[in-house]
């Protein structure tokens, strides 16, 4: 049996507590020893080292300390170095960013402790919640903190807003006095009360039967540990390319060795020309550049409100085809709001949104008069004047301190001049019958409001109060209540919560004195009825077009949530997520379904209501392996395990509980869902200029991997040393790939179709193009190279390097002009991987200052390797002259031509 089951006597001997006079000091210290403090566990966080190795064990980082060990057994010492450099920057700089990350998730969760009103020694003292122990009787007042699991013994009108927990939007009615029989939904369970859930109204007290890890909230926190983090897109598709290119690296090195002792080579010499190859194959600046751009991206992202916990996180956004959003305090604004209202047998709509007190009233369109002394403005006192929430504005920006249904009727009569202070004042409250979950009604008794009379004014349920009615106020005048007028009030009340409006009536009525009997029985009949006021939680006003977006965009927004079925359908439909009744389930359908039935079913429905955590990790791992990748979205604990199974959980940082927070891979610091389209959008342009500086370093790497190639089948000496490519792919091109890094995205980007997850970094396109742009750069190369031979060597050079006589100083001149031509054909082809489909001139030469700047300065440090007389002699070059750059210049263009050539040509197919 669960302790709703049970009755408040048998929880009080099962855990040998007292109602009354609760636990003793003595038993409450025992207990603590026993069960610990009522506080969630924290997930342990990484060490320094733990990230260090999570960095290290990349593959291509793997890749790259292969080739610093081999360079350093063969004596290459400055090539090892500098390798290693690289991978330290790569990790340092993948810590850093994370851990700013991790800064800013700790300022949001820096919060008050809350405390908590126990019973001990049978008096009734404060202590911090995280004493309280199983037993412990704690008292609850509207505006408290739940600070644990409580079975309810006592309730007096006691409301408490759930929305963290359950995701319901309006608080809960509570009554201790029931018990139930049968297995009922968290939601249902109206005798109960759960960790960190908020009294929204009355008071109550209950006894404590679960804390720490053993409430609801430490249940979901256990559970969203046992799922294990999953490897992002980005992840998979760079350990691939690893795989591919360190295949690449051995068969290669392989043949060359082969052939080169085939035509009589030393081996040693062979060796070395097999790790200039090996050097060749791998961009030792990619891993460095990847997470250089992924930072950016992060910086850019937390300008726009969302915080990215980890970097693969950020190219990942961009792969979305799924959000899945809570409703309440995501999609809407977790502020009760009444949108419409019927006084005078007219419906009359109110706009603005939230408990800001602006806005109009219309009816048929025109403004309603602010000094309308009749019908409205009896309705809209009795709003007021039954209502004890109360209107907070610091700065500008208003808050509620109260029940959020009082808190939207006191909003609605501020947007005529109506203030709750105004109102008691000059009509104050005398007596009241309060609210009870059996009448369904309030009452408030009032002196002034009509001269020489006492009048009790009552809201509640609308076919109670309509039924109790027997007069209506009909342009201030009170007329008799015949059964066609209350038909048409019953039918006007159906019409509002088809909307999914939850409905209030207002009714009054005179006395000539405070009767000497005050109770519903004498008071809430015969009465003259106002109005009915219907009210929702709003949707925010910027989601229908970031809905609209993400349609455009190919992104299916799907709504899960915990509350009702027609109010997410109408909050749906108002949004676009749903244009169908028949696209919404209840959360308790796919219990009973099979995991099959369930992937097919999240294929047809866009709304789930009524849902419970384990429905929504049903939902999302259903979507998943449907072989989408799926953004969960929410601020509740009950979203925490979704947030924590999708393939990128969304966490709202001002509502967000610290659980949602802590599971998350990013955080909304303005908690709206129109930033989640944002960062969509900058993570589609991550990974599409991924992907280009992905294609430049490949094609520079595979031109030079060919052009040593070539160069050994042809039995030439080696153009390119080692020294030379590794200064070439770490820091001559490592400028211009960073520089497209930052490219502006392509102006059509979020009307594409979402990318196949499974397409791999170089798709079909890339490959083409790599290939075209590699044999590019390679004649280029190897023809200035050869004309390079011819022009500066006396003599047969191939009899004389087939001999072995060939001096190595000799090699200088051509070498230079074979790095130099490299280098020159890598950055002016920098332009043309701008784009796949625009040609640069279409781009415009000048609209990425960052790449002019890039290859400025590759170009100086060029300059510097071959004219600056000591690093001449590192690096083993020569100072060109006139006749060289005449070689260098013309070719080095040639793959730049072919690209942009080659761009007209498939547009053209």
């Amino acid at each position: 049996m669960e302790w709703y089951n049970k009755k408040s006597e048998d929880i009080e001997k099962e855990l040998d507590s007292n109602l009354s006079d609760g636990l003793s000091s003595s038993e409450a210290k025992a207990r603590f020893e026993k069960y610990g403090p009522n506080a969630l566990e924290e997930g342990k966080k990484k060490t320094i080292w733990a990230k260090l190795a999570e960095q290290l064990l990349d593959p291509m980082i793997l890749i790259l300390v292969f080739a610093a060990i081999l360079s350093a057994v063969i004596s290459e010492i400055s090539d090892a170095i500098i390798i290693i450099l690289i991978v330290v920057l790569n990790a340092a700089l993948s810590i850093y960013q994370e851990g700013k990350a991790e800064q800013a998730i700790e300022a949001l969760q820096k919060m008050a402790s809350p405390n908590a009103k126990v019973f001990r020694d049978g008096e009734i003292i404060t202590i911090p919640s995280s004493e309280l122990v199983p037993g412990d009787i704690v008292e609850l007042e509207t505006g408290d903190i739940v600070p644990a699991d409580l079975r309810l013994v006592e309730s007096s009108n006691l409301k408490i807003e759930e929305a963290s927990l359950t995701g319901e939007s309006v608080p809960v009615e509570k009554d201790a006095k029931i018990t139930f029989d049968d297995v009922v939904e968290i939601g249902d369970r109206d005798n109960m009360s759960f960790s960190s859930t908020i009294v929204s109204y009355g008071r109550g007290k209950g006894i404590v039967i679960g804390t720490g890890k053993h409430t609801e909230i430490g249940r979901i926190a256990t559970r969203i540990q046992s799922f294990d983090d999953e490897q992002t897109p980005l992840q998979k598709k760079l350990a691939q390319l690893s795989k591919v290119l360190g295949i690449i690296v051995v068969v290669v090195c392989l043949i060359v060795l082969a052939t080169g002792l085939l035509y009589g080579h030393e081996l040693l010499s062979m060796v070395m020309t097999s790790v200039s190859l090996a050097v060749a194959a791998i961009p030792e600046g990619l891993p460095a550049i990847v997470t250089i751009v992924l930072s950016l991206g992060m910086t850019r992202m937390a300008k726009r409100n969302a915080i990215v916990k980890k970097l693969l996180a950020v190219e990942t956004l961009g792969t979305t085809t799924f959000i899945c959003s809570d409703k309440t305090g995501t999609l809407t604004q977790n502020e009760m709001t009444v949108v419409k209202a019927f006084v005078d047998n007219k419906e009359i709509e109110i706009t603005g949104t939230g408990y800001e007190p602006k806005g109009e009233l219309l009816i048929d369109g025109k403004k309603v008069d602010e000094n309308n002394s009749g019908s409205l403005y009896t309705f809209l006192n009795i709003g007021t004047l039954t209502n004890d929430a109360r209107l907070i504005e610091e700065n500008g920006v208003y808050s509620l301190a109260g029940d959020p249904t009082e808190g939207s009727l006191l909003t609605l009569a501020g947007k005529l001049n109506i203030t709750r202070e105004s109102a008691n004042e000059m009509y104050p409250r005398i007596e009241e019958i309060p609210f009870d979950s059996t009448r369904k009604m309030m009452t408030t008794f009032h002196d002034k409001f009509i001269e020489g009379k006492v009048v009790s004014f009552t809201k509640g349920a609308p076919d109670i109060i309509i039924d109790k009615c027997s007069k209506i106020l009909i342009d201030g005048k009170i007329k008799d209540l015949d059964e066609a007028t209350k038909q048409n009030l019953l039918e006007q009340n159906i019409k509002f919560a088809r909307q999914a409006l939850r409905v209030l009536a207002l009714a009054f009525k005179t006395h000539d004195s405070l009767p000497n009997s005050i109770d519903s029985e004498n008071i809430e009949n015969e009465m003259i009825f106002v109005g009915l006021a219907g009210m929702i939680d709003p949707a925010r006003p910027e989601v229908k077009d970031a809905i609209k977006e993400c349609r455009s965009a190919g992104i299916v927004p799907v709504m899960i949530t915990g509350d009702y079925l027609e109010t997410a359908l109408a909050i749906a439909k108002d949004l676009g997520i749903a244009e169908r009744d028949d696209q919404a389930i209840m959360g308790k359908e796919l219990n009973n379904m099979s995991e099959e039935e369930i992937r097919q079913v999240v294929k047809e429905k866009t709304v789930f209501a009524r849902v419970s955590p384990e429905n929504k990790v049903q939902i999302v791992t259903a979507l998943k392996e449907n072989g989408e990748i799926t953004a969960m979205t929410g601020d509740g604990v009950n979203d925490a395990p979704a947030i924590k199974k999708a393939d990128i959980g969304i966490a709202m940082g001002i509502t967000g509980t610290d659980v949602a927070k802590n599971t998350a891979d990013v955080i909304l610091t303005d908690d709206n869902f129109a930033t989640i389209v944002h960062a969509v959008e900058e993570g589609r342009i991550i990974y599409s200029n991924i992907k280009k500086f992905v294609s430049f370093l490949l094609s520079c790497n595979v031109g030079e991997i060919l052009v040593i190639f070539l160069a050994i089948i042809f039995n030439w000496p080696t153009p390119l040393l080692a020294v030379q490519l590794l200064w070439l792919n770490l820091v001559t091109d490592s400028f211009p790939a960073l520089a497209l890094g930052v490219e502006q995205g392509e102006k059509d980007i979020m009307e594409q179709e979402p990318r196949d997850p499974a397409e791999p970094i170089i798709d079909k396109h890339l490959t083409i193009s790599i290939a075209i742009q590699s044999i590019g750069i390679t004649v280029a190369v190897l023809v200035a190279y050869y004309l390079s031979l011819n022009l500066h060597i006396e003599g047969n050079w191939q009899e004389l390097h087939a001999a072995g006589a060939l001096p190595e100083f000799e090699l200088r001149e051509p070498r230079s002009i074979a790095f130099v031509t490299l280098i020159m054909a890598e950055l002016l082809r920098s332009f043309s991987v701008r784009s796949t489909k625009y040609t640069v001139f279409e781009l415009g030469i000048f609209t990425n200052k960052r790449l002019i700047q890039g290859v400025g300065f590759s170009f100086l440090l060029t300059l510097i390797v071959i004219y600056v007389p000591f690093l001449r002699d590192w690096f083993e070059t020569f100072p060109l002259g006139l006749k060289d750059w005449a070689i260098v210049l013309p070719l080095s263009f040639l793959p730049f031509i072919i690209g942009e050539v080659s761009k007209l040509i498939r547009r053209r197919k």
